[in-house]
């Protein structure tokens, strides 16, 4: 009655008679021996699983940096077409990048703190 509520002790697994059992399988050995090579060269290979994921990653980089110049580009664009007859804007710019100033002017440069 008392071995109805105990569990029997598994067998542990055992490897050694496992690949002997499959050494002995020709047709899986067959089929082992063309699937692997295969399986390696789909994974692994220049046009591979691999070699796709990392181009498509490197396509994306690449997308970005192109979406980045084509704002830059718009930007320099209108910032360009600002500049063709627009006085203030000419002034502005004189100013901001060349440090320019009109006749008269004093400039008071502050020393960033150290």
């Amino acid at each position: 009655m008392d071995n109805l509520f105990y569990r029997k002790d598994r067998k542990r697994f055992d490897i050694k008679p496992f690949l002997k059992r499959l050494l002995k399988n020709k047709r899986l050995m067959v089929a082992l021996l063309v699937a692997v090579p295969l399986l390696g060269f789909v994974v692994f290979g220049n046009r591979g699983i691999l070699q796709r994921i990392r181009m498509q990653n490197e396509k994306a980089e690449l997308d970005a940096k192109i979406r980045a110049a084509e704002a830059e580009r718009k930007a320099l664009e209108s910032e360009s077409k600002a500049l063709d007859g627009d006085k203030k804007m000419i002034e502005k710019v004189a100013r901001e990048k060349h440090g320019m100033v009109r006749e008269g002017e004093r400039v008071y440069r502050v020393n960033p703190a150290k």
